[in-house]
């Protein structure tokens, strides 16, 4: 059973000129330490919900393993705020690389500001899969209706694995990348074919988002928010169509427009 991301607490509440205290609903920020191999890798700062998923998705991500096969073992102390994962394979030289940045020799192009492992983990998305502007509206709502986390906080992130009909899964973090990261372990748990999927997500599209969708592998990413231009720079080298600002029927296409249809 899953933990609650989400507790109670007594606070004092202003509007305009009345003072009254209420009970408030509060995002619950929960450390989570993985050591790898008994040695410790990484803290995560998270909502505690779906901790496996987050902490394959993680390990994904950083290029530490490929596949779900490449755990050994997994186990969660939740209490203390602790994940062992054992690998197959020992991680040999790779922890060394995930945060020292890639200075490669493109010539201005964005790949120039990857870290060593997302050199080899980030994928070109070869997917030719289409969607309709409509389908994107639907599915922002449809997003916007499985929030209810957020609705009940304002401090938590929702990324959602979708196909063009509708939501497959979605989750929910106080970190948009966490969500993500929950979102990719889900992938790699069930085996999930990626080639004819959408992300659609709450935050803002940042570089690493766009290198998470990369390393996910889906060709589609929503938004309701922003990009930044290093994010375009990126998903214009990985071929990522990236649609942010969806709302009230209204959206922005910045890279590879090709996939949106009428």
């Amino acid at each position: 059973m899953e933990k609650e991301i989400i507790c109670k607490r007594e606070i004092i509440k202003i509007d305009h000129q009345n003072k009254k205290v209420v009970i408030d609903e509060i995002a619950i920020e929960y450390p989570l330490t993985i050591f790898v191999d008994n040695e410790e890798f990484a803290t995560l700062v998270c909502s505690p919900s779906h901790v496996e998923k987050l902490v394959l998705g993680f390990l994904a991500s950083e290029g530490i393993i490929r596949i779900k096969a490449d755990v050994k073992a997994l186990q969660i102390d939740e209490d203390k705020g602790f994940a062992y994962v054992h690998l197959h394979q020992p991680i040999g030289d790779k922890k060394e690389f995930v945060s020292k940045r890639f200075i490669g020799s493109c010539c201005g192009k964005s790949r120039q500001f990857y870290f060593y492992n997302d050199v080899k983990t980030a994928k070109t998305i070869l997917s030719s899969m289409t969607i309709s502007a409509a389908q994107c509206f639907q599915l922002m709502e449809m997003l916007h209706e499985a929030s209810s986390a957020f609705k009940r906080t304002g401090g938590i992130h929702h990324a959602a694995l979708c196909s063009k009909e509708g939501l497959i899964k979605t989750f929910s973090d106080i970190g948009r990348h966490n969500a993500l990261d929950k979102l990719y372990g889900f992938c790699l748990n069930e085996n999930i074919s990626l080639n004819d999927k959408i992300i659609a997500f709450s935050g803002r599209i940042s570089s690493e988002v766009v290198l998470k969708v990369s390393k996910i592998g889906c060709g589609i990413l929503l938004s309701k928010s922003a990009p930044t231009n290093l994010a375009l720079q990126l998903a214009e080298d990985l071929n990522i169509t990236t649609v942010g600002f969806i709302r009230e029927n209204k959206m922005n296409i910045y890279t590879h427009s090709n996939r949106i249809t009428k």
